[in-house]
């Protein structure tokens, strides 16, 4: 597995902050070094209110973009995501996603990387009464 650079790890992101989408410009532009594919394994991908979430747990896979902070733009980028995620924070009953760490896979291999999932009250209603996104890919399927 490679180690991030400098312990700060990137980020996995699989909805509307890939490359493209409509919060990509707006969050990311300036502040990565880096964006290149990759998948999460071990999730599968529901469709959301205009946007998708990740839920741990079944054999599926995530596709999406390993993101990586532009020197100087860690904490920047962490908070900003934080925001739009709507994590508050470890534990926190408002979170909307929670923001854990797994390994993804890109063609170099494995990475450890920043995942926001669906909080697991979230989580629980998707697995419920959600709508799983066929192959894991939402760009595919807008």
């Amino acid at each position: 597995m490679r180690e991030p650079a400098g312990g700060q790890l990137p980020f996995f992101v699989y909805g509307t902050l890939r490359a493209g989408e409509h919060n990509h410009d707006l969050f990311l532009r300036g502040r990565t070094s880096s964006e290149e594919p990759a998948v999460l394994r071990g999730a599968l991908l529901y469709e959301g209110p205009g946007y998708p979430y990740a839920v741990e747990g079944g054999d599926g896979t995530v596709t999406g973009e390993l993101v990586t902070a532009a020197p100087g733009h860690y904490r920047e980028l962490t908070a900003v995501l934080d925001h739009l995620e709507e994590y508050v924070g470890p534990g926190d009953p408002r979170n909307l996603y929670v923001r854990v760490e797994r390994d993804v896979h890109t063609a170099k291999g494995a990475v450890r990387a920043w995942v926001y999932v669906a909080a697991e009250r979230v989580a629980a209603g998707l697995r419920a009464h959600g709508t799983v996104i066929p192959g894991g890919d939402w760009s595919a399927v807008r």
